[in-house]
């Protein structure tokens, strides 16, 4: 029995191949830990649909995983551009969650210790 992974692979190029087959495509490999190729197959869903919320929100978390903050960052806040203007409210409060902490937890491992 092929894995998830491969029957949506299977589709790639025919009629059904769109954002969400791209988006659905990038979460498999996001969940089996495989960030570059999740990450690029969200971008492709992107590049078919950019006003896909979901899938700035999930770009971010890879990038998130795959150590790369300032992208991470930036796909979050383009995801909450697109999240207010398509009136996902919370979706954009997810990311504007996730951002944050981030940008915290940068901030906070460049900033010096008191004990230092």
């Amino acid at each position: 029995m092929p894995s998830p992974t491969e029957a949506l692979e299977k589709l790639l190029g025919g009629p059904r191949d769109g954002a969400l087959l791209r988006y659905s495509l990038g979460n498999e490999y996001f969940k089996a830990g495989e960030f570059q190729r999740a990450a690029q197959m969200l971008a492709t869903a992107l590049e078919k649909d950019a006003h896909y919320s979901a899938a700035w929100k999930l770009l971010g978390k890879t990038h998130e995983k795959a150590g790369d903050g300032a992208a991470a960052i930036a796909a979050w806040r383009r995801g909450m551009e697109v999240a207010e203007a398509r009136g996902d409210i919370q979706a954009a409060k997810e990311m504007r969650v996730f951002a944050r902490r981030l940008e915290r937890q940068a901030g906070a491992a460049g900033a010096p210790h008191e004990d230092d």
